[in-house]
């Protein structure tokens, strides 16, 4: 099943993505964003360092995996001479003019997340629908 919606300026893209895939039950994936913000909030690979920006951004990729349980997504956004950069999506991540969302959810499985000892995240957990 699809979900499609799109949120407004001033928004926060996170909250809004997970708060959705909680109220609505939903283990799935994220098909695609288009949008702008004008501050983002992004986790690097390190895992540990947070950058975060003003200004004006253009989404030019999100992709992640959805569960009542959280929402894990990475995003790449664009500044005004197109320089990218990208990284696990924060809360902070505030609308500029609007995102279009699209969810696919997945209808044989349920997805749950677990804290995992080794790599210190809450991780994906795959479990079939009955």
């Amino acid at each position: 099943m699809y979900h499609c919606f799109r949120l407004k300026k001033g928004m926060d893209l996170k909250k809004e993505i997970e708060d959705y895939a909680i109220q609505n039950r939903i283990s799935g994936v994220v098909l695609c964003c288009v949008g702008s913000l004008n501050k983002f909030t992004i986790r690097l690979a390190d895992g540990k360092t947070i950058l975060e920006k003003e200004g004006e951004f253009e989404i030019v990729s999100m992709t992640g995996t959805l569960s009542e349980d959280g929402v894990h997504v990475h995003i790449s956004v664009s500044d005004h001479e197109g320089k990218t950069i990208g990284g696990h999506l924060k809360n902070g991540c505030i609308i500029y003019t609007t995102a279009e969302v699209c969810l696919l959810e997945l209808e044989t499985v349920k997805f749950t997340r677990e804290f995992d000892e080794e790599t210190g995240f809450e991780e994906l957990v795959v479990q079939e629908k009955f």
